[in-house]
């Protein structure tokens, strides 16, 4: 199996408030036109939203659950300005601040909000990672 990962669902509860948050909230364009499910095409991946009832059913799973799933998504930022500009951003979209941009223990700089439907995101600058044009990250060799 090849390593990577090429689509991201988020099972939500109410599509049309989740997709007003990341257009009209965030700034993000829609790569189709669907009203069953929304698709952002990101730096070579995908980020989908899709009704968590249709989601757990498709997987054959059940939709019952709350609480922290064990996943964080991530946006990795050029810089501390970024991050914090894109704390405000989130906040101004409706977003719930789960922990203000900080120092962290690593080295960087991050915070995290959730979305409409509590997924979290992690906003974070990391001196140690870099960032193509496209936004693309690349893990710096040990001793680079």
């Amino acid at each position: 199996m090849d390593q990577r990962l090429s689509v991201v669902t988020l099972g939500v509860a109410d599509l049309k408030r989740s997709r007003d948050f990341y257009e009209k909230g965030l700034g993000w364009a829609r790569a189709n036109e669907s009203d069953d499910v929304v698709f952002y095409q990101l730096n070579g991946m995908v980020l989908a939203l899709f009704p968590r009832s249709e989601l757990a059913k498709d997987a054959r799973v059940s939709a019952e659950g709350q609480g922290f799933g064990g996943i964080a998504l991530a946006l990795c930022a050029r810089s501390r300005d970024e991050v914090d500009a894109a704390m405000v951003q989130a906040r101004g979209a409706g977003a719930r601040i789960l922990k203000p941009a900080e120092d962290v223990f690593w080295g960087g700089y991050s915070g995290y909000f959730a979305d409409p439907d509590g997924h979290p995101w992690e906003i974070a600058w990391n001196p140690f990672w870099t960032l193509s044009a496209q936004g693309d990250v690349c893990i710096k060799a040990e001793g680079a």
